[in-house]
């Protein structure tokens, strides 16, 4: 199978996720949108409904797949251990500042009866039971290690904690570390009740136990201090897991990127522009792939849209190998036609 030839780097060939909308559903309106799991808290089985209806209506091609995973919002393993979720309609905001005493008392286990995670294992369960040939389940945004932190004791707090009180950063982090995996490890033993292989927000679909690790906090810090504080932990995650992808989410995190590529157990890197920069096929970013290739990573690139001459321009300057690219197309004749002249590479 092509996914699994990609993680293992045994294709000389780019993986392709292609969308389109079928021909005679252009123009239609859908009531699904990927919030509806936390719109519908109180009715999940409609939210599940609307998204089944929405993927029939488009062709998934190359390595596409209609994936539907546990959207709680960014960093949800936060709500877990707060108990705080706030939902405005088209995001959901975790960041609910505390004093230390109190995080050190919500970190030592996790509340079983917490609303939050009690709803994530429902609908690990509600939409393994109905995803049976209709489309994959994909994990919860459990969110990176730090950003949770940050969520827990408030961005700027956090930033001068990391000078005065490093010693409470450790132990949270530590803590959150264990809490992380527990989560990972809980919502994989349900999904994978009804399916094989794991999926997350990223849109990759693996044979084994994958997911994309980051830390968003880390473009307000220095190298300095992403080495002792935040690689650590990126490093024991991607031992912990089969696969992993890191989620370098704009050039505030580009300082740190040469740390990353030296972490061995990472298997790639996503790279994310950013609001107001070049889109990933863009002169732009040619040499950050160049030195993540260079070190022999994976490469994901997910765009809102592509084209024939948009994937051409693209591997004409930067190798095939190890890369993937997903978007939408307009016309299934060009969807088509990108995958024939994948074959002909």
């Amino acid at each position: 199978m092509e996914y699994e030839k990609w993680w293992n780097k045994e294709t000389k060939k780019p993986l392709l996720s292609i969308t389109v909308s079928k021909e005679k559903y252009k123009g239609k309106t859908y009531k699904w949108d990927g919030w509806d799991l936390l719109r519908e808290k109180d009715n999940p089985e409609k939210a599940v409904d609307n998204f089944e209806r929405r993927a029939q209506d488009i062709l998934y091609l190359g390595g596409a797949y209609p994936n539907l995973w546990l959207n709680l919002g960014p960093g949800v393993l936060a709500a877990y251990i707060t108990g705080f979720l706030k939902f405005t309609g088209d995001t959901a905001w975790f960041e609910h500042p505390m004093e230390w005493d109190d995080i050190e008392k919500l970190l030592d286990s996790l509340d079983e009866n917490n609303e939050w995670w009690l709803y994530t294992k429902r609908l690990a369960h509600l939409i393994g039971g109905k995803s049976q040939g209709k489309f994959v389940p994909g994990m919860t945004d459990i969110g990176g290690i730090a950003d949770v932190l940050a969520s827990l004791r408030g961005t700027e707090n956090l930033l001068i904690d990391l000078i005065e009180r490093l010693e409470l950063v450790v132990m949270a982090m530590d803590k959150i570390l264990e809490l992380w995996h527990y989560v990972y490890d809980e919502i994989d033993g349900i999904l994978s009740q009804y399916m094989e292989g794991t999926s997350a927000w990223m849109g990759l679909w693996c044979p084994r136990r994958w997911y994309p690790i980051q830390c968003d906090f880390s473009a307000m810090i220095s190298p300095k201090m992403f080495e002792r504080f935040v690689a650590p932990y990126l490093k024991e995650q991607a031992c912990r897991l089969d696969h992993t992808i890191y989620h370098l989410d704009g050039p505030g995190e580009i300082p740190h990127v040469d740390m990353l590529l030296d972490i061995e157990e990472i298997d790639g890197i996503q790279w994310v522009p950013g609001a107001g920069n070049p889109n990933v096929i863009s002169e732009a970013w040619l040499k950050l792939y160049e030195r993540i290739q260079k070190k022999g990573k994976l490469l994901v690139l997910n765009c809102d849209s592509i084209t024939l001459d948009k994937i051409q321009w693209l591997f004409e300057r930067i190798s095939p190998e190890g890369v993937y690219v997903s978007g939408h197309c307009d016309s299934e004749d060009e969807a088509y036609e990108i995958l024939e002249w994948r074959e002909r590479i």
